[in-house]
């Protein structure tokens, strides 16, 4: 597990800017001074200013194992 301070895609900044505007909007105290009002963008400033970080594992992908024959996707 480590703490990650930059991101690696646009995806995961999205998704932490997300828990973090759920995090504001639930009565958490904004981390840096915002000229808006809204959770997103406050949110995103922080992310902008370095205050947020991540927690990411070390936990591989698996892919689910199916037995028998597969689902089929009807086309028309």
């Amino acid at each position: 597990m480590t703490i990650e301070t930059q991101f690696d895609s646009n995806y995961r900044k999205v998704l932490v800017a997300a828990r973090r505007a759920r995090q504001l909007q639930g009565g958490s105290h904004a981390l840096v001074a915002s000229q808006s009002n809204k959770v997103c963008r406050i949110a995103q400033d922080e992310i902008n200013a370095g205050k947020i970080s991540y927690v990411k594992t070390a936990t591989e992908v698996q892919k689910p194992l199916i037995e028998g024959p597969a689902v089929p996707i009807l086309l028309s």
